[in-house]
C-alpha cells in the first residue's frame, strides 16, 4: 500500500495540542494561541469543521443481500428501532449520532442527511466543504439499510420514491467532500469502500497536490457485520462514539462481574466524563491513557504524530478505533483503516484496562444505591508511574523505551499525581536529549507550558529543571514562552533566595534562552525587571566567596549578556544600573567560566555606545558619563587580556572586535602613529603603562602613566613596549614580551635611543593632537587607551591558542592591520604533524563539572591522593583541561609576522568574530544533572594500581644500594637538527619525551626502540624550548610544554602518532625588563597544589593555579638579577625554590604573608649562573641542592644560612646541568666536557658517565639535559649531537 503524501492548506503549525481524556481544548486554547515552528518535533495542528452524517437505514425493509439471524443484532445508537414509528426512530437515531460525535468535537458544524438520495448526498458534501473552508471534514456512513458496496466501490443510496437502491461512486463523494476529510464507513464490505480508494489514490497520485484523507471501515471486503445479539448493530459506530460504554458492556460479559452485576447499571455510572473525580471521569481517563500509550508503543512516531496529535477529533476517533479492533475482532470482524495500523488488539495494556474496568464496576452498585458514597480511586496510575520508576532505574538509550510515558502525560493533569509524575519526567529528560525529543514527540509540550500559570511551590524547582531540559534541546520553544507570559514565573523563580543557587541557575539558562536572539523575549524580559534582579543577585555575590555558586553567576552574566546583545534599550539601562563596576569584580573569580560570562557580558554593553557618538551635540554631561563608562569596560576587559583561560581570552578578543569597529578610525590612526617610520622620535612607541598586583593576587594594567611622570612598580616591572635597540631582535621583529605589550613589526629607520626607561604617554598624546594623525570630530577617548587596545589585540593575534590567535588578527584586520601569514615551520622526512591547520576552538572538558543531585555545589575535580603511608609520593590534582570543539570552523595556525597598515579595515558587522561561551555553556545542560558525574570504577582502578606500583618503587628507590648508575639501556638519535634541549621519562611506561631548541616534540618508546610520535609546539617563528612537565601523572597525563618566551602550552594524546591535541595555552610571564631581548623563561610544575611557578628575565615569579587558569600570585624576587633555575618542591605544596644570574638562591613558600622564606648565596668561589636546582629527597622541607655554572655543587639547610654544609667541585668551569632524583639519595650533573657524574647525597662519586657516541668515539657537544625517572633508577641524558641515552645501575630495573 502506498505511503499517502499529505497536503494541509490552511494549517497552525505548534509543537503541542491537547489530550481529550478530561483536557478539553478551552484549557489551552483551540491551538490558535500555541504557533510555532518546531524543528525537532513538527506538530500540524488542523481541526474537523464540519460532520456530516448520513444515515441509510430504511428501517423495517432489509437490504436483499443480508439475510438476518435470530435474535439479531437491532440497536442503533443504543435506540431500538422498532420500539417506535420507524420515521421517528430514524430522527431519534440521527439526533442520538449527533450528540454522541458532539462529545468529541463539540464546535464543529454537524449537517445531518437521513435515508439520503445521491443530490441530497452532494449538496450536504458541498455545504460542508463550503462551510469548512480548509478545515476537516468528516463524512459518516451507516450503510444498514442498503446492500453492501459493491466491487467497484460504490456506496448505496436512495432514489426519491425509496423503490430503488442508486450507487454513488467513492470518486464522485471524494470530488465532492475534497480534502482534508475523514471517512467513517459503517456497513458490510466496506473494505470495498477502502480498496476504491486507494486505487483512486494511486491514479491521482500522478498529480501535483498531495491529499489528506482518513478512512475508517468497520470490517474487511469480504466481512459481514456481527449480528450477535450481545452487540448493537452498529458496534462500529458504538465503539468509535460511546467507548466507555461499549467497552464496559463487552467487558462485563467476560468477566467474573457478568453474574453479579446488572448491565443497566452501566447507563448510570455516576459522574462526568470531564470529570476525573468521578468514576464516570477516572474510566474515561484510564481509557484515554491506556489507548494513547498502545498508539505511541506501536505505530511508528510520525504517524503516531498524524493520527493522535494534529486533530482533536481525528485522535479520538482513531483512540476509540483500537477498542473497535479489539471488540469486533472477538466476533471475527477486522476494522481496518487508511492509513493502516499494526495489529493492537492483543496489546498487553488491555489487561491493565481490563483490571482498572473491574475495580470500578465493583464499585458500581453500591455508588449507585448510595450517591453519597465515596468513590475510590483506582491504583492504575499509582502502578504506572511505579512501573516508569522500575524503568528509570534499569532503562538507558539502548533499551526499548518507556511504554509509560503517555501515561506519564495523562497524569500530569492530576493534582494528586502531578509533584511525582513530574519528578519522573524530569528523571527521564535528564538522561540525555534523545529522551527530551521522545517526551516532546509524546506531546509533553502544551502541558508543562500550561503548568506554568499554577503557583503551587513545591512544583517550582522540577517545573524549572524540565523547561532546562527542554530549552537546552530546543531553543524555539521560546516564542511559546514569551507570547504565554512564563517568563515571569522564571523572574520570580531567579528571585527568590530560598531556592538553591544550581536551581536558580537553570532559570537563568532559561531566561537566557528566552532573550536569545528574540526581541519580543528581550523586550518583555526588559519589562519584567530581569536586568534589576541579575544585577541585584550579582552584586551579592562577594568575589571569591564559598558559598557563591559559580554555575549560577555563570548564567546570571550571561542571561544579561544575551538580554543586551544587539538590544540598545536594555544596554542603555544596564549602563544606568551601574552594571561596568557590578561586572569587574566578577573577571577575578576563580572559575574560568564566570571570567568568560562576565567579559562577554561587558563586551556586549560596549554596542551600546556606538549611537552615542554617532549623535551630533546632545548633553555633554551626558557624553562624559557615557565615555566614563565605556572607559571603565575597556580598562575591565584589558585586565583579563591575558587571563590563563583561553576561554576568558576568547571573550576579550570578541569584545575587543565590537569596540574597534566602533573606534576605527581612532585606533587605525594610533596604529598609524605607531608603525610610522620616524627617526629618533618616540612617536614610534605606545604609552606605557605599569603594571598592578590587585587584591586577588591579578596583575591588572592600571591607567596610562600621566605626562612626564615617572613610576617604578615595586612588584612588576614595567611593561615595556619595545622601542630602544636593544630589544629589536636579530630578524627585526619586537621580541615577544607580555601579551599587553606584544607589538609587531616597526617598519623604517632606527629607533630612539635608551634615553628613557620611560616612554612618555603624552608625547603620543601631543604628537597626535598637533596634526599628525588629526580628525574633524573630537576623540571619544584616550589616545593611551586606544594605544593599550592595539597593544592587547596584537598580543591576542600571538596568542599561544590558535583559535584565539585567529580571533585576535581579526581583531586587527578591522583596525586595517593586515598581516604576512607566517611561514610554516618545516617539515622533517619523517612523518609529522605539526599543528599548523589550526584547532578549532578551545572549551573547558565538561569532566571538570561535578554536578551532585540536590543542592550541592557544583565543585572543580580536584581529588587529593594520599599514599598510605607518610612517603614523597606526590598528591594528586584534576587540572583543567581544555578540549577543541570539533564543530567549530578551522582557523589557520600562524605567527602575526610583519603587519602591514591596511587600507581599509573591515566595514560590515557581520565580520565581527561571534562570542562562544555562551553556546559552549548551553552543553552543561544537555547533560546529565542528577546524577554524579564521577570517574568510573576503571579510572579509579587504574589510578589505585599506578599508586601501588609508586609506593613499591618509592621504597626500593629509598633501600636501594646505588653503585655507578653507568649501565646504558637505551640510546636513540632524536635527529634533532640543534640538539636535545630537554627531555622527560614518563613515570608508568617505558617513554621518553624529547624536545630540541626549535620545540620540535618527539616520543619514543626506549624498551622497544620506536618512535611513538612527533609534532611542533607551534608554528610561529619565535622558537626556544623552557621545559618539559607532566600534568597528572595518575592519570591519562597531560605534556605541559614551556617556550622560552613564557607561553606555556599543554597536550593530551601526545604519545599517539597524528593524535596529540592542544587543551590549553596562556602566556605565563607578564612583562619583562626593558632592554632584554627575550625572556628566557624558567618554569616548573607542582602537582601537589596544582600550581605553575615561571619567572626569567623578570623581577617576580609569577605563580598560576592551573585548576582556575588564574594567576593567583606575583611574588618579588627583591633582585637586580634574573632567575637562572627554578625547582617546585613534589613534597610539600608551595615550597619552590630559585638559583639566580648571580649565584643566589632563595627558598619561597607561597602559603605564607612574607613569600620569602630564606636567601643565600652559595656560590662564593666564582660568581656565576646558578645552572640547576632542587630539593633533596625526603621530608625536609628546606634541604636543597644547587649548581652553579661555575662547577661547584652546594648541599644547603635554608633554615641555616650561613653556609653550605657540604660543596662538591664537579666539574671545573663547565656544569651545564643538574638532576635531583625525587626520592632515591642521588644526584646528577653534566659538563661541556661530555662528562656526566653521579653523586650520593653525602657527596661521595658513585659513578661516571663518559658521553661519547659509538661510532669512533668522535667528540661530541655539551650535555644539555638531565632527568631521573620519578620513581626508578632511571637517569635520561641528551646532548648537543640529537643524541637521548637512558642509563640505569648495572642490573636494567623491572617496570
Amino acid at each position: 500500500m502506498m505511503v499517502l503524501r499529505i497536503v494541509f492548506r490552511r494549517v497552525r503549525l505548534i509543537r503541542g495540542w491537547s489530550l481529550n481524556g478530561g483536557l478539553e481544548t478551552d484549557q489551552f486554547g483551540d491551538g490558535g494561541s500555541n504557533e510555532r515552528f518546531q524543528p525537532l518535533q513538527l506538530v500540524i495542528l488542523m481541526k474537523t469543521g464540519c460532520v456530516a452524517l448520513v444515515l441509510c437505514l430504511n428501517i423495517s425493509v432489509d437490504p436483499p443481500d443480508v439475510i438476518k439471524i435470530s435474535p439479531c443484532a437491532r440497536m442503533e445508537c443504543w435506540v431500538d428501532p422498532f420500539s417506535m414509528a420507524p420515521q421517528k426512530a430514524l430522527e431519534t437515531i440521527g439526533r442520538t449520532l449527533n450528540q454522541q460525535y458532539e462529545r468529541w468535537q463539540p464546535r464543529a458544524k454537524y449537517k445531518i442527511s437521513l435515508d439520503p438520495t445521491i443530490d441530497e448526498v452532494k449538496k450536504l458534501c458541498t455545504t460542508c466543504r463550503k462551510y469548512a473552508k480548509s478545515e476537516r471534514v468528516l463524512f459518516h456512513y451507516n450503510g444498514h439499510g442498503v446492500p453492501k458496496p459493491t466491487a467497484n466501490g460504490e456506496i448505496w443510496l436512495f432514489n426519491k420514491s425509496y423503490t430503488q437502491y442508486i450507487p454513488l461512486p467513492i470518486s464522485d463523494l471524494d470530488s465532492w467532500l475534497k480534502t482534508p476529510s475523514i471517512y467513517v464507513f459503517d456497513c458490510s464490505a466496506a473494505g470495498m469502500i477502502v480498496n476504491a480508494f486507494i486505487e483512486l489514490q494511486d491514479w491521482t497520485a500522478s498529480g501535483t497536490s498531495t491529499r489528506d484523507c482518513i478512512l475508517l471501515a468497520a470490517c474487511e471486503a469480504h466481512e459481514t457485520l456481527p449480528q450477535s445479539a450481545e452487540f448493537p448493530a452498529d458496534v462500529f459506530t458504538s465503539c468509535l462514539t460511546t467507548p466507555i460504554k461499549m467497552a464496559l458492556r463487552w467487558f462485563c460479559t467476560r468477566s467474573l462481574l457478568h453474574e453479579s452485576l446488572d448491565y443497566s447499571l452501566i447507563d448510570r455510572i455516576p459522574g462526568r466524563q470531564t470529570d476525573r473525580k468521578t468514576l464516570l471521569g477516572e474510566l474515561n481517563w484510564i481509557f484515554t491513557a491506556v489507548t494513547d500509550t498502545i498508539a505511541w508503543n506501536v505505530l511508528p512516531h510520525d504517524l503516531f504524530q498524524r493520527l493522535f496529535r494534529q486533530d482533536l477529533l481525528v485522535a479520538s476517533l482513531f483512540r476509540n478505533f483500537l477498542l473497535a479492533e479489539r471488540i469486533m475482532r472477538s466476533a471475527n470482524c477486522s476494522p481496518i483503516s487508511y492509513p493502516m495500523l499494526p495489529p493492537t488488539h492483543q496489546h498487553h495494556m488491555w489487561d491493565a484496562w481490563d483490571m482498572a474496568a473491574e475495580i470500578c464496576l465493583s464499585q458500581l452498585p453500591t455508588l449507585v444505591e448510595d450517591p453519597n458514597a465515596e468513590f475510590q480511586p483506582s491504583p492504575f496510575f499509582t502502578e504506572q508511574l511505579t512501573a516508569f520508576e522500575v524503568w528509570l532505574d534499569h532503562g538507558s538509550k539502548d533499551k526499548k523505551p518507556p511504554e509509560q510515558l503517555p501515561i506519564v502525560l495523562q497524569v500530569l493533569l492530576s493534582q494528586c499525581h502531578r509533584f511525582r509524575a513530574l519528578v519522573l519526567l524530569g528523571r527521564f529528560l535528564d538522561m540525555g536529549p534523545w529522551a527530551v525529543d521522545l517526551a516532546l514527540s509524546v506531546g509533553i509540550f502544551p502541558y508543562v507550558l500550561k503548568l506554568l500559570q499554577t503557583t503551587t511551590p513545591e512544583l517550582r524547582q522540577i517545573l524549572v529543571f524540565i523547561w532546562t531540559k527542554i530549552l537546552a534541546l530546543d531553543k524555539s520553544c521560546q516564542v511559546d514562552l514569551v507570547k504565554d507570559g512564563g517568563h515571569t514565573y522564571f523572574i520570580r523563580f531567579l528571585d527568590s533566595v530560598e531556592a538553591y543557587p544550581e536551581q536558580r541557575a537553570m532559570a537563568a539558562f532559561v531566561l537566557a534562552v528566552i532573550v536569545d536572539g528574540h526581541r519580543k523575549g528581550q523586550e518583555a524580559c526588559s519589562e519584567a525587571g530581569l536586568i534589576h534582579v541579575c544585577l541585584k543577585h550579582l552584586q551579592g555575590s562577594t568575589p571569591n566567596d564559598a558559598q557563591t555558586e559559580p554555575l549560577f553567576l555563570q548564567w546570571l552574566c550571561l542571561c544579561l549578556g544575551k538580554l543586551w546583545e544587539d538590544y540598545t534599550e536594555a544596554q542603555v539601562s544596564g549602563v544606568q544600573a551601574d552594571a561596568p563596576a557590578i561586572f569587574a569584580p566578577l573577571l577575578s573569580e576563580p572559575q574560568p567560566e564566570v571570567r568568560a560570562a562576565a567579559t562577554f557580558a561587558l563586551g556586549t554593553l560596549l554596542d551600546g555606545f556606538d549611537s552615542a557618538r554617532d549623535g551630533v551635540g546632545g548633553d555633554e554631561d551626558c557624553d562624559e558619563e557615557k565615555v566614563r563608562t565605556e572607559v571603565s569596560i575597556i580598562k575591565s576587559l584589558l585586565s583579563v587580556a591575558s587571563d590563563g583561560s583561553p576561554l576568558v581570552r576568547a571573550e576579550v578578543a570578541v569584545a575587543l572586535a565590537r569596540f574597534a569597529f566602533g573606534h576605527k578610525k581612532h585606533l587605525k590612526s594610533v596604529a598609524a602613529a605607531y608603525w610610522k617610520p620616524q627617526s629618533n622620535s618616540l612617536l614610534t612607541s605606545l604609552p606605557s603603562f605599569a603594571v598592578k598586583s590587585s587584591g586577588s593576587g591579578y596583575t591588572t594594567p592600571t591607567h596610562c602613566i600621566p605626562h612626564g611622570s615617572r613610576v617604578l612598580s615595586p612588584v612588576a616591572p614595567l611593561l615595556r613596549v619595545g622601542v630602544d635597540g636593544q630589544s629589536i631582535s636579530r630578524d627585526g621583529r619586537v621580541s615577544t614580551s607580555s601579551p599587553l605589550a606584544t607589538p609587531g613589526v616597526i617598519h623604517g629607520s632606527p629607533l630612539s635611543d635608551d634615553s628613557s626607561q620611560l616612554s612618555d604617554s603624552g608625547i603620543l598624546n601631543d604628537a597626535v593632537t598637533n596634526g599628525v594623525v588629526n580628525h574633524t570630530r573630537s576623540r571619544p577617548l584616550d589616545n593611551a587607551l586606544y594605544s593599550q587596545c592595539v597593544l592587547a589585540m596584537c598580543a591576542l593575534a600571538k596568542d599561544p591558542s590558535p583559535r584565539i590567535a585567529g580571533l585576535g588578527r581579526r581583531v586587527l584586520s578591522i583596525i586595517g592591520i593586515e598581516q604576512v601569514v607566517a611561514k610554516s615551520v618545516k617539515s622533517t622526512g619523517e612523518s609529522t604533524t605539526a599543528p599548523t591547520t589550526g584547532y578549532p576552538g578551545l572549551a573547558r572538558s565538561s569532566s571538570w563539572f561535578d554536578m551532585n543531585g540536590g543542592h550541592l555545589p557544583l565543585t572543580f575535580r580536584t581529588p587529593p591522593v594520599s599514599p598510605p603511608r607518610p612517603s614523597y609520593l606526590t598528591g594528586m590534582r584534576r587540572v583543567c583541561s581544555l578540549e577543541f570543539r570539533p564543530h567549530l570552523p578551522h582557523s589557520q595556525d600562524s605567527g602575526l609576522a610583519d603587519p602591514l597598515l591596511g587600507s581599509s579595515g573591515a566595514s560590515d558587522r557581520s565580520f565581527l568574530p561571534q562570542s562562544a561561551i555562551y553556546n559552549w555553556s548551553c552543553g552543561h545542560f544537555s547533560k546529565p544533572l542528577l546524577t554524579a558525574v564521577d570517574d568510573s570504577e576503571e579510572m579509579i582502578a587504574r589510578r589505585e594500581e599506578k599508586e601501588k606500583l609508586a609506593m613499591d618503587l618509592i621504597a626500593k628507590c629509598q633501600h636501594s644500594s646505588i653503585s655507578k648508575l653507568h649501565n646504558q639501556i637505551a640510546s636513540w638519535d632524536t635527529k634533532f637538527e640543534t640538539g636535545t634541549k630537554t627531555a622527560l621519562l614518563q613515570p608508568f611506561s617505558p617513554i621518553v619525551i624529547a624536545a630540541d631548541e626549535s620545540e620540535r616534540i618527539r616520543v619514543w618508546n626506549y624498551e622497544e626502540a620506536t618512535l611513538l610520535n612527533s609534532f611542533d609546539n607551534h608554528s610561529y617563528p619565535d622558537k626556544g624550548i623552557s621545559k618539559l612537565c607532566l600534568v597528572n601523572e595518575l592519570d591519562e597525563s597531560l605534556l605541559l610544554v614551556a617556550s622560552s618566551d613564557g607561553n606555556i602550552r599543554i597536550w593530551k594524546d601526545y604519545t599517539v602518532r597524528g593524535r596529540q591535541r592542544l587543551v590549553s595555552g596562556f602566556s605565563s610571564i607578564q612583562g619583562h625588563r626593558p632592554g632584554v631581548r627575550s625572556v628566557n623563561a624558567v618554569v616548573d610544575w607542582q602537582q601537589q597544589s596544582g600550581y605553575l611557578f615561571s619567572s626569567g628575565e623578570v623581577s617576580s615569579i609569577m605563580a598560576w593555579d592551573l585548576d582556575k587558569e588564574q594567576l593567583v600570585n606575583t611574588i618579588p624576587t627583591s633582585s637586580d638579577c634574573s632567575i637562572s633555575a627554578l625547582s617546585a618542591s613534589q613534597v610539600h605544596a608551595g615550597h619552590f625554590a630559585a638559583g639566580f644570574m648571580d649565584g643566589c638562591v632563595k627558598l619561597f613558600d607561597i602559603r605564607t604573608p612574607e613569600l620569602l622564606v630564606s636567601s643565600s648565596r652559595p656560590h662564593t668561589q666564582r660568581v656565576e649562573r646558578v645552572v640547576g636546582i632542587g630539593f633533596q629527597p625526603g621530608l625536609e622541607p628546606a634541604k636543597i641542592v644547587s649548581a652553579s655554572q661555575a662547577g661547584d655543587i652546594q648541599f644547603l639547610d635554608m633554615r641555616n644560612l650561613k653556609e653550605a654544609y657540604l660543596t662538591i667541585d664537579a666539574h671545573r668551569g663547565s656544569l651545564t646541568a643538574l638532576a635531583v632524583h625525587r626520592h632515591a639519595p642521588l644526584i646528577a650533573s653534566g659538563s661541556a666536557k661530555q662528562l656526566i657524574k653521579v653523586f650520593n647525597l653525602e657527596g661521595e662519586q658513585l659513578g661516571t658517565i663518559r658521553y661519547l657516541s659509538t661510532f669512533m668515539a668522535q667528540k661530541i657537544g655539551s650535555v644539555r639535559c638531565l632527568t631521573f625517572h620519578p620513581y626508578q633508577v632511571l637517569l635520561a641524558a641528551g646532548a648537543a649531537d640529537a643524541c637521548v641515552s637512558v642509563y640505569a645501575d648495572e642490573i636494567a630495573p623491572t617496570r
